[in-house]
């Protein structure tokens, strides 16, 4: 999205239209992806990606039955938080140290049909050594087929129809993300900014891990 900048004045206009782009299609959730300085005269080429979600639970929950309950935190301690509570058959699968609760959305006028899934580690610190078996970050990128960013200077240059891919590299990723989940269903939004250019996977995924509810309300 956009070109070089060659001056400071271009650099901070190029930012603002990035930043005014994000904030209008995530629908006011996510503000200011580049931070000021993150543009400059030496910048060619910014890609922006950003996505906004929206979605009612197929069985929603009922707001009444919500009640506050014990959440463990990793230091050992354990805070006060609202958990959501259904009757409901679920969607549930149960392994030696871990269980999975899979939350479907109503489906839209389309055939994609998407589903929230809530991974509970049986040990109330098990959850480094869950994501350890989710694999390292780059590498679940990588077998998504997102490449470009971990490439060598050769992948790089393909990838841009131009002279100017013979010099581009990755100098810095900016990303920030927003989830709201209740009784109705869930919003969400994620942005992202690369001061360079990757590669399009078509795929989508947010993915989270909760510390601490509380410090997100």
């Amino acid at each position: 999205m956009g070109k070089g900048a060659n001056s400071a004045e271009e650099a901070a206009e190029v930012a603002g239209q990035v930043n005014s782009w994000v904030e209008k299609v995530t629908s006011g959730l996510i503000k200011e992806i580049l931070p000021q300085g993150s543009v400059d005269h030496t910048t060619r080429l910014v890609l922006g990606n950003a996505l906004y979600f929206k979605g009612a639970w197929a069985e929603k929950f009922d707001a009444s039955k919500t009640q506050d309950g014990e959440f463990h935190l990793l230091e050992g301690k354990s805070v006060q938080a609202p958990f959501m509570s259904t009757t409901e058959e679920q969607y549930l699968s149960s392994y030696d140290s871990l269980k999975v609760l899979k939350l479907p959305y109503k489906q839209g006028s389309d055939k994609r049909q998407f589903s929230m899934y809530i991974l509970l580690p049986e040990a109330q610190d098990g959850l480094w050594s869950l994501a350890e078996k989710l694999n390292s970050a780059s590498d679940l990128l990588k077998g998504l087929g997102l490449h470009l960013p971990f490439g060598s200077e050769a992948d790089h240059a393909e990838m841009v129809d131009s002279q100017l891919g013979q010099n581009l590299f990755v100098s810095s990723i900016f990303h920030k993300s927003f989830v709201e989940v209740n009784e109705e269903g869930t919003e969400a939004a994620a942005a992202s900014a690369a001061v360079a250019v990757e590669d399009i996977t078509g795929v989508v995924l947010f993915i989270c891990h909760v510390l601490n509810p509380l410090l997100a309300a």
